[in-house]
């Protein structure tokens, strides 16, 4: 059965709340037993692969951090996560909702993204348990 061009445009614009897009390259820091498998599941089929994992060494077009309360510094990874981030690229720092464990107050995000070298442009609820901030590149923030 072929697929119509109207059923593709469809398909290419399908989203997630973090509004991945078809063909993006995307790499995931922080995989744990405690990541929203459903969302995951969601983001890889908008891709139609798999997320890469932290231990790839390549470019990607962005990255998504599950990031805890006692995961290392958060500046210092934010730092580190755009090694591999491609200009104009963006991380989702992916983080638990409120009086959940592990929950990182959104005063120590807008801290670090900017000592990063970058800044928060939206926040969302991602998952259930998970909230989700949009960071990109000084340069690229405007």
């Amino acid at each position: 059965m072929s697929t119509s061009a109207s059923e593709r445009d469809m398909q290419d614009s399908a989203s997630t709340p973090l509004d991945f897009q078809r063909g993006q390259y995307v790499q995931e820091i922080g995989y744990d037993e405690d990541v929203d498998f459903d969302l995951r599941e969601s983001i890889e089929e908008v891709l139609e692969e798999e997320l890469a994992d932290d231990d790839v060494d390549d470019v990607f077009d962005a990255i998504i951090m599950w990031w805890r309360a006692d995961d290392p510094d958060l500046t210092d990874a934010i730092v580190d996560a755009q090694t591999t981030l491609s200009t104009g690229g963006i991380i989702w720092l992916l983080t638990p909702k409120p009086n959940r464990d592990g929950h990182i107050r959104p005063a120590d995000i807008s801290d670090a993204a900017p000592t990063a070298g970058m800044h928060v442009t939206s926040t969302v609820s991602a998952a259930p348990d998970w909230s989700g901030y949009r960071l990109v590149g000084k340069k690229n923030y405007g």
